[in-house]
């Protein structure tokens, strides 16, 4: 089976159920597990990823008002892999590649048609179901059911010594500082598993804007920032340049390679949240607190 992955959640999610081998095609932005770089990326950004935020926000606004896409996705490499199966997603544009991106590749195909599948996640139950789901594309169902399983159990544990904790903290998540989002989806879960009580955003729904006044309302104990797209170092910068997080406990984490990547690594999300919400019931406290 030939696959090409457009997700970096599902190109993790292919490794672990071991169909490496099988990946053909990647986006620019999948780099985990190590190695996966050497295959071919057929995506690159309309935008500048490394700019302040708010010139990708601008950047990403300019573009949908132009009904343009965020990303160029090379149609011609991909039609010449030959994927049999290709994993997109339509939970955001701005987070990777859609159905809507592939359109005109998948009109041009010449032979069988590969397989499409697209996900979307809001929740931790979505995460693990779309493993299930993509071990069903790729024929590797019982590979799939055993690493549900493992996961579950983990984030089961997990949860159990967050809610053991003796207080309950109030934790503000930020997945964009300018303009200010705060974290949606399967953020405040994470957050209540983890032992604290979630300010923003609904499990299960998109991540709603905010404005620093209701922020500041709402006396966080902690206020964790995210941000979607930014590694460690580029989230410290952009929280270095925005002097409203003076006035707040903050933890600045890694949002690209952990919180706002839906797959396997959910698990160490939770867990690394746990160390920073409850730092005394678990040595893994990877957070910088200040």
């Amino acid at each position: 089976m030939r696959i090409v992955s457009l997700l970096p959640s599902a190109t993790e999610t292919v490794c672990a159920l071991g169909a490496r081998t099988e990946l053909v095609g990647r986006s620019h932005e999948c780099d985990f597990p190590a190695g996966v770089e050497a295959v071919p990326a057929l995506t690159e950004p309309r935008l500048e990823p490394r700019a302040p935020g708010r010139a990708i926000a601008d950047r990403v606004e300019a573009l949908v008002r132009l009904g343009a896409s965020i990303y160029a996705l090379d149609a011609e490499r991909l039609r010449a892999l030959r994927p049999d199966v290709i994993i997109t997603q339509t939970l955001c544009e701005v987070c990777a590649a859609t159905p809507a991106d592939l359109a005109a590749a998948l009109a041009a195909w010449l032979g069988a048609r590969p397989r499409l599948v697209a996900l979307a996640p809001l929740s931790l139950d979505d995460v693990l179901g779309d493993v299930a789901r993509i071990g069903a594309a790729l024929e590797r169902e019982a590979v799939a059911g055993e690493l549900v399983g493992s996961l579950r159990g983990r984030i089961e544990s997990l949860t159990a010594l967050g809610r053991s904790a003796p207080t309950r903290p109030r934790v503000a998540a930020l997945e964009w500082l300018d303009p200010l989002i705060a974290g949606g989806n399967w953020m405040p879960e994470l957050i209540e598993r983890a032992g604290g009580i979630p300010l923003f955003g609904k499990a299960g729904e998109h991540s709603p804007r905010l404005a620093w006044p209701e922020l500041a309302a709402a006396q966080p104990d902690l206020v964790v920032v995210v941000p979607c797209g930014f590694g460690l170092a580029q989230a410290r910068a952009e929280a270095a340049r925005t002097p409203q997080l003076a006035n707040f406990r903050t933890a600045v984490l890694d949002g690209n390679q952990y919180f706002n990547r839906p797959g396997p690594r959910i698990v160490e999300s939770l867990e690394i949240l746990l160390g920073v919400i409850h730092p005394e019931l678990t040595a893994h406290h990877q957070g910088v607190l200040r």
